[in-house]
């Protein structure tokens, strides 16, 4: 299983990936920078994202709206800003693409010139709205904040949340955000896939064409920082909710290193769908929680293991802690059933066959070429990616729930409703998050 593709980088340092796939008439244009918010510094949070709003606003040969032109051809058009990158694609008939190719050559080129003072204070407004709406405004949306504030440093670059920290976006100047843009948003810093209904060559040639003249930025050094908890914390944090929730978190293999799929695994068995573990015997069964989830967290610098569970009214969360804890010293020591494994490993299966489906948007095959090359630099990393769940064991499975959870200190968090701190873990510390 894999996608064919033929690779070559600019003399500017920009990355090229042509997939062929003739099947529709349409090609993707996926484009990658490697900058996230792990790029950013303390007091100066929230850019990348920031950024991801700022391209869309217009460049200094198109100084207008990003998405008219685009769904006037009848593409569709999108980002997203993660810790680790921040991505934009379209995708659109065959015919547009040269469209496409030309609209985001001029702002990887020329944002700059039309990055105006009411421009950047206008989207500055819309990110802090956004982290109003889906953060501050949402029951237990400062959940996430709050665990990633206790499990890194204050410096470390996973401790301030991707949308960033409001002090900071309102301190921003836009020779700030100007000087930011040049360190990260240029060809040596990004890969760029075009995917579908296009020739080979004449993909690299369009490249070429529109990106080739260029000028490459310096390479941004490779951010690196080491995590980890010396002792278990518990934590408190009020909010307007009307369940009290739990949220447990353990330091985590990175992206692609060792245990990484195995505890992809064990988050599965644990609480992945209603035929698992905790959820037929929390929900289902004993009914002390109305949901319960957990997955692996895994980025380019390390990952973070995250459980939550909601009571049940009446239901206290060291209950639900307890049953939880349980769980997880079970999987650790007996390791998933056969019949687990091969559920787990059926969706993960089925997971990777549907990123083949498409050759656009998140997760189509446009956008596993450029995560691989941008985290791994090999485009073709697909098979081998899936080759990991494959030969994994149940064995391999038990050793890493042992290694990361069942043995290593964690973070918990009782989220509950305000003026309700007794409805807390016992002995929680209150956390307040801004």
């Amino acid at each position: 299983m894999q996608i064919p593709y033929t690779k070559r980088t600019l003399s500017n340092g920009l990355d090229v990936i042509v997939h062929e796939d003739h099947q529709l008439p349409m090609v993707a244009v996926n484009l990658w920078y490697h900058v996230g918010s792990k790029n950013e510094r303390p007091g100066r949070t929230g850019f990348a994202h920031l950024f991801e709003h700022l391209m869309f606003e217009g460049s200094e040969h198109h100084n207008h709206g990003y998405f008219p032109p685009m769904q006037r051809a009848g593409g569709l058009i999108n980002g997203s800003t993660s810790t680790d990158r921040t991505n934009y694609w379209e995708v659109v008939p065959t015919g547009s693409l040269e469209l496409a190719l030309w609209m985001e050559s001029d702002r990887m080129g020329y944002l700059l010139p039309a990055l105006t003072e009411d421009k950047f204070t206008n989207q500055r407004d819309v990110v802090l709205n956004e982290r109003r709406q889906n953060y501050e405004n949402r029951p237990y949306g400062m959940a996430g904040m709050a665990l990633s504030a206790a499990m890194f440093a204050p410096d470390h670059p996973y401790h301030w949340p991707t949308i960033g920290a409001p002090a900071d976006l309102l301190a921003a100047s836009l020779d700030d955000v100007h000087a930011f843009f040049r360190t990260y948003y240029h060809p040596a810093n990004a890969s760029l896939v075009l995917a579908g209904d296009l020739e080979t060559d004449r993909g690299f040639d369009l490249a070429e064409q529109f990106f080739g003249d260029l000028a490459p930025g310096p390479v941004p050094d490779l951010v690196r920082a080491d995590a980890s908890l010396t002792a278990s914390a518990n934590l408190v944090l009020e909010d307007r909710v009307e369940l009290p929730r739990l949220y447990l978190a353990w330091h985590s293999p990175a992206m692609f290193a060792n245990d990484d799929a195995e505890l992809d695994v064990i988050a599965d068995v644990l609480a992945q769908g209603k035929t698992s573990r905790l959820y037929k015997l929390l929900v289902y069964e004993r009914r002390i929680a109305t949901d319960v989830s957990a997955y692996q967290q895994s980025r380019e610098m390390g990952g973070m293991f995250q459980m939550a569970c909601t009571a049940a009214a009446g239901v206290s969360l060291a209950e639900l802690e307890a049953a939880i804890r349980a769980a997880v010293t079970q999987v650790a020591t007996g390791g998933p059933t056969p019949a687990e494994m091969e559920r787990a490993l059926a969706q993960t299966e089925a997971q990777f066959l549907y990123r083949l489906q498409t050759v656009g948007g998140f997760g189509g095959k446009s956008d596993q070429l450029n995560a691989y090359n941008t985290y791994l630099g090999d485009p073709g990393f697909f098979d081998r990616d899936r080759q990991r769940y494959l030969n994994l064991t149940a064995a391999a499975a038990a050793a890493a729930a042992r290694r990361w959870l069942q043995d290593a200190p964690s973070v918990s968090l009782s989220v509950v409703p305000k003026g309700r701190r007794d409805l807390a873990l016992a002995g929680a510390t209150e956390v307040h998050v801004s």
